[in-house]
């Protein structure tokens, strides 16, 4: 599903009446008839139209996020999904206050990155990569890995943000991402690893043992790329319940 699927963003729309649009063979804002709704309402969706089809060709998804109910933000996904940076965070312990960030991987397109705290990982290197993209993708990243990275660099990470664990549990894909990456049929390279052995694996590093950053990085970055096709399929399956599924009655 796409954004331009959506009516629900025009204040005063909500899913009732989008569903009604949909059902009616309005499925795309080339294809609205106002008269399927009142004068205000038509009015209210004309003028979105105008600056969403705008906003839309200057690829600003901070703009679709702002007008998005929390809960449609998934949305995002389909016209973002080319430049969409994924983006997972290691640390050293779950308190932001008195724990460390080890290694951030970004991966976008077919290019993936890991800074790695001591070399590269810094603010402005952070600030470079997120704020150059479109929409920014993590798993629990709303509650985890932003606020992580905002509090350790003391930095506000402005992006459209959309954080996969909501919309997959709506898909009906819950648990952790490994369970996710199961379920929809993802296989690793190697066996995942838990938080405990990523501090672990960090501390190894500390000492000089061969051999754990590399092994740090590795996971970081399967747990980063793996997102892409998770966000996938929860938009295969947001699609074809939300919208096909509605489309089809009509």
């Amino acid at each position: 599903m796409r954004l331009e699927n959506s009516f629900i963003p025009v204040p005063g729309v909500g899913e009732t009446t989008e569903r009604t649009l949909w059902r009616n063979g309005c499925t795309c804002w080339d294809e609205f008839d106002g008269s399927l709704v009142g004068p205000t309402q038509e009015r209210r969706v004309l003028s979105f139209v105008d600056e969403a089809t705008d906003r839309l060709d200057a690829d600003d998804a901070d703009y679709f996020e702002r007008a998005l109910p929390t809960s449609e933000r998934w949305r995002l996904y389909e016209d973002f999904r080319d430049d969409a940076l994924f983006l997972d965070i290691e640390t050293t312990g779950l308190d932001h206050h008195r724990n460390d960030v080890t290694t951030v991987s970004l991966h976008q397109g077919s290019r993936t990155r890991t800074l790695v705290r001591g070399d590269d990982l810094t603010a402005d290197a952070l600030a470079a990569e997120i704020e150059a993209a479109p929409l920014l993708v993590t798993f629990n990243g709303a509650r985890f890995d932003v606020p992580f990275l905002e509090a350790q660099f003391n930095h506000p990470f402005d992006c459209a943000h959309l954080d996969l664990m909501y919309p997959c549990r709506r898909a009906g894909l819950t648990g952790g991402l490994s369970a996710i990456e199961e379920a929809v049929g993802i296989e690793r390279d190697r066996p995942d690893i838990s938080g405990r052995d990523a501090v672990r694996l960090w501390h190894a590093h500390e000492r000089g043992e061969d051999g754990a950053l590399e092994t740090l990085i590795e996971y970081n970055r399967e747990d980063t790329e793996n997102m892409k096709p998770v966000a996938d399929a929860m938009a295969k399956r947001l699609h074809e319940e939300v919208f096909e599924a509605v489309c089809e009655i009509g």
